[in-house]
């Protein structure tokens, strides 16, 4: 029960810091005319803050125990 807790409290804070690290004060930061690759360095940011959110919550939702059918319901 109370690993269950602490991922749903990983789910909450990964996505309150995805939201923040989108806000656009924050992405402003990163709106310079410098190239990474060769890909503007704002675009380059989005995508691996995306990336990250992606990665993070595939890892937690592994990390989810399966939930257990209540009785009766796959008397049917």
């Amino acid at each position: 029960m109370a690993e269950l807790r602490r991922i749903r409290g990983g789910m909450l804070l990964l996505t309150v810091f995805g939201g923040l690290l989108m806000l656009p004060p924050l992405v402003y930061v990163f709106d310079h005319p410098i190239s990474h690759f060769g890909i503007p360095q704002i675009v380059f940011y989005l995508f691996a803050v995306w990336l990250l959110l992606v990665i993070g919550t595939g890892l937690l939702a592994h990390a989810l125990p399966p939930d257990k059918p209540e009785p009766g319901e796959g008397e049917r």
